[in-house]
Parts: C-alpha cells; structure tokens; sequence
C-alpha cells in the first residue's frame, strides 16, 4: 500500500500561466527525470516558450496570433485561442467568460475547430487526464 501511494505521488499535471510557463516546463522535464511522471501540461499564454517533451502538452492563448506563433515553438495537442481576443490577464482571471476556438488534432494531422469557451476547455482537458491522478487520503 505504502508503495502504491508513493507512485502515485508522482504523476503530475502541470498548469502554467505567462512566465511561469517557463519554470514550471523546466520543472515538468526535471520531475520527469527524477522518475516522476508527467500527465500533462498546459500552458495559458506561454508566449515564446519553447514547449517541448515527451508528455501531453496543451497551450491555451489570449488572441490568434499569440496562439499562431507561440505554435511555432511546440504546438503540443488540443489547443485554444480566445476570439475575440482579450486582454492576457482575462484568460487567467476569467476563463469563464474568455470565447474562443478549441483545436484539434487528429492521426493525420488534420484540424476541427469549435466554438468554446476557456473554462470548458480547461475543464475537458483536466477530465481527460485526472484519470491517471488519485488523490492521497492517507494521514
């Protein structure tokens, strides 16, 4: 049991907001390299971060052109940009009110587009993946 719970404790989802995204990507790669495991990671406006790793990566983006060239430094999978665009701190604050375009991506590379918001997006990524998480009760 003791065991069970200690690997557990070492799958992660990362979820990152504007510079932070570049500590927590350097944090995510060293947790992985300690034996740990990534179950995603999710960028909120990582402008110009290199997103990179051999773990699920999402990025979300305050307007299409930061979506479009962030991209170019790692897509990753799903993804979404708000449009109309709003301020970067709105996407954080209020996701619940951020309208946008969730993408994704199929086998063959090709794009699906639909109108969303931040948070159901959000929320469809945290349910697609808290399946490798459970929680600790232990005291």
């Amino acid at each position: 049991m003791q065991q069970e719970l200690k690997e557990t404790n070492k799958n992660l989802i990362f979820l990152s907001f504007s510079a932070g995204v570049v500590g927590a990507i350097a944090a995510a790669l060293a947790w992985q390299a300690s034996g740990g495991r990534i179950i995603a990671f999710i960028a909120l406006d990582g402008w110009g971060v290199p997103l990179l790793g051999n773990f699920p990566i999402h990025r979300l983006s305050h307007d299409e052109f930061t979506h479009w060239s962030s991209a170019l430094l790692g897509s990753g999978g799903d993804s979404f940009y708000a449009d109309p665009p709003v301020d970067h701190l709105d996407l954080w604050r209020s996701p619940d009110r951020v309208m946008g375009w969730t993408i994704k991506k199929n086998a063959y590379d090709k794009e699906t587009r639909s109108l969303t918001t931040a948070i159901a997006f959000l929320t469809m990524l945290l349910q697609r993946y808290s399946g490798g998480l459970r929680p600790n009760l232990s005291s």
